[in-house]
């Protein structure tokens, strides 16, 4: 039974989309909001050294930019995990590669529009089962008039269901590709799509070096690394908050005789952030494919309580 690498790892998403033009048309031909008259017929890529090293890209496995035919410009980054200066990071390359289209004295009428695309394997927007945000500059009052040339896609991952886009082959078979290939198996019907079966055979174990393979565990161990240093950054910001609001309710209970009902809801609150936090860093290591051991050594819970938090997120 063949072995695969899991696709959002740095290694085999590279190799996919970083150096098959082929099949990298085929995924934004499937995951972008274009036309049948927009669609991609060619690419090339471009060099990427305009993405800056900063805090925010520790997090991102891969960024591909490349152009079409007819100098359109394409960004595409696989983010493993949230991070609120995500965004800025986008819209700063996504304005950077449309900025950079011009030399000195060259007339407006040249630019060409710049899409960037990102697959999030994390939920940023718990308030909607939506997990597709397509995103553009409109007019506030009137969103039908936009000003083209920079557009934005963001897929949270995890959020995606196949029978909510049963009028989008590809973009179907793309997403569950990268959602439901594991390292132990792989769902027999993807194979049924050319593409999709290509990239699988670039996932197979057996097609990677055992340098590559130290790199593809190396990856990996960031990513462990990195959730493990958010979750232990969300307990201490919470463990601040609780201890101002403390502060602040004393002083307010004081001044208003509520001693009681502070002492209350201050309990309250505590049990109630700590339970929101360490449930969503259970369900993203799940959405991960970690396994039980590795969810505990990260969150410091009990066995029981990751299975009843997953129990209770299967029945929602």
């Amino acid at each position: 039974m063949a072995r695969y690498l899991d696709p959002k790892n740095d290694l085999p998403f590279k190799r996919i989309f970083g150096e098959h033009p082929d099949l990298l048309k085929s995924f934004l031909n499937a995951l972008l909001p274009l036309e049948t008259e927009q669609r991609i017929e060619s690419l090339e890529y471009l060099p990427t050294e305009q993405l800056p090293e900063s805090p925010a890209r520790k997090n991102s496995i891969v960024d591909v930019r490349c152009m079409d035919s007819s100098g359109r410009q394409f960004i595409v980054e696989m983010q493993m995990f949230w991070s609120t200066a995500f965004p800025n990071r986008m819209l700063f390359n996504a304005s950077k590669a449309y900025v950079r289209q011009l030399d000195r004295g060259e007339h407006y009428y040249l630019l060409q529009p710049v899409y960037s695309l990102a697959i999030l394997n994390d939920v940023f927007d718990r308030q909607t089962p939506e997990f597709y945000h397509h995103f553009q500059i409109v007019n506030c009052r009137n969103t039908n008039e936009a000003i083209r040339g920079l557009e934005f896609v963001l897929v949270e991952l995890p959020k995606f269901k196949p029978e909510k886009w049963v009028d989008r082959r590809m973009a179907v078979l793309w997403l569950r590709f990268l959602k439901e290939v594991r390292e132990n198996s792989a769902p027999g019907d993807l194979k049924e799509s050319e593409d999709i079966r290509k990239a699988l055979d670039m996932c197979e174990e057996g097609a990677f070096t055992e340098a590559e393979l130290f790199v593809y565990e190396k990856c990996w161990d960031v990513i462990y690394t990195e959730r493990a240093l958010l979750a232990a950054s969300l307990a201490e910001g919470e463990a601040k908050g609780w201890a101002e609001g403390r502060s602040e309710g004393r002083a307010e209970g004081r001044a208003e005789g509520r001693a009681e009902g502070l002492a209350e809801g201050e309990a309250k609150g505590e049990a109630k952030g700590r339970t929101e936090s360490l449930t969503s860093v259970v369900l993203n290591c799940k959405h991960d494919g970690f396994s039980l051991e590795k969810i505990q050594m990260i969150t410091g819970l009990e066995r029981e309580k990751i299975q009843e938090i997953l129990c209770s997120d299967s029945e929602g």
